[in-house]
């Protein structure tokens, strides 16, 4: 695969499967066998795992939309920087809605093979997170 196949594979996974939902694009273009390499708490490893977590995100964040602000690849290796948007509609972490819309950066490292995320790093900006959830005071408070 060219580093543009990969990079429009992951496009493709976070515009139509993270902010859309579409599990069946999720089940293409994601390895069954896809390994989490710094998963967040609860996740399973495994493309039903992500698939699972996405949504929980999504009950938690119903209006969740990721936008990728930059993209870079190399090899089979993808690069995103992205920031995602949404309304805390449902529990989240044990933590129960709270109507907050929240802006949250992130980054993500993807590795593709035959077309697909075999193995994904994301990194999000978690305690900006937890202070406009208002479960963590914001800085100097």
């Amino acid at each position: 695969m060219s580093t543009e196949e990969n990079k429009a594979v992951i496009r493709r996974l976070i515009e139509e499967f993270i902010n859309k939902g579409n599990t069946a694009v999720a089940e293409a273009l994601v390895a069954e066998d896809h390994v989490a390499l710094d998963p967040p708490p609860g996740l399973e490893q495994g493309r039903a795992g992500l698939i699972d977590n996405i949504a929980r995100m999504r009950t938690a964040f119903p209006d969740m939309e990721w936008t990728i602000e930059e993209q870079v690849a190399e090899g089979d290796k993808v690069a995103v920087y992205f920031v995602w948007r949404g309304t805390h509609q449902g529990e989240f972490l044990g933590i129960p809605p709270t109507g907050k819309r929240v802006t949250v950066p992130g980054m993500g490292f993807d590795y593709c093979v035959a077309a697909q995320c075999k193995k994904s790093r994301i990194l999000m900006d978690t305690m900006s997170l937890m202070q406009q959830l208002g479960v963590v005071p914001p800085p100097g408070q």
